[in-house]
């Protein structure tokens, strides 16, 4: 019986999800890229690069509602050291209320000096993200990845979802190299993930 309840509590759970995602959609198209939230699938193979050993912090671009989030956590990284910044007011105040002890910033990925004013100075291990950025003109995008690898370690990547076959960002236009990470069938619609990063210098 208690397995019964659990089993449909995840569903009215999943189904609660899905239902404001797909409002957030509808409100603002150009701010969330697909018509489905993340699948689980797809949110695990994101959040693989997270080295939550370090201790360091984890930024996150995004959330949505929270299914990456989520998956990052699973890897280990303490919700105090996730950083996540989510332009949608209605998806900040559920990830709030769902998970209240990660830093759920209220604001856009594009003006990183004011959402992570409380974390001036600090790096991060990696950059996830789940921001459209097809939706968005190819030089703000390439600004936009220049400046989140100036807060990683030399060699730690960005993990973009797309939906488009091809990479947001081209190869030689930044001091960035793009690398397809996977392809996941499993999503709607199906997920090409992306990585950039610097390389290492000996």
């Amino acid at each position: 019986m208690g397995k019964g309840l659990d089993v449909r509590k995840a569903i009215a759970a999943r189904f609660g999800d899905e239902l404001r995602f797909f409002r957030g959609w509808m409100d603002k198209p150009k701010a969330v890229g697909a018509i489905a939230p993340t699948s689980s699938v797809t949110a695990r193979r994101m959040a693989s690069v997270v080295r939550p050993e370090t201790g360091d912090l984890v930024l996150e671009l995004g959330p949505g509602t929270g299914v990456i989030t989520r998956a990052i956590l699973a890897r280990g990284v303490k919700p105090e050291n996730l950083v996540s910044i989510e332009y949608s007011s209605e998806f900040v105040e559920c990830l709030r209320r769902d998970l209240p002890d990660v830093n759920v910033v209220h604001g856009s990925a594009f003006e990183l000096d004011k959402v992570l004013a409380p974390w001036k100075g600090r790096t991060f291990d990696c950059v996830v993200s789940a921001i459209p950025l097809l939706n968005f003109p190819m030089p703000q995008r390439i600004d936009l990845v220049e400046r989140l690898l100036d807060l990683l370690p030399a060699g730690r990547p960005i993990m973009q979802i797309t939906y488009g076959a091809l990479s947001p960002l081209p190869s030689g236009r930044g001091s960035y190299s793009v690398e397809r990470f996977d392809f996941v069938m499993r999503n709607i619609p199906p997920a090409h993930l992306w990585i950039y990063r610097r390389a290492t210098h000996a």
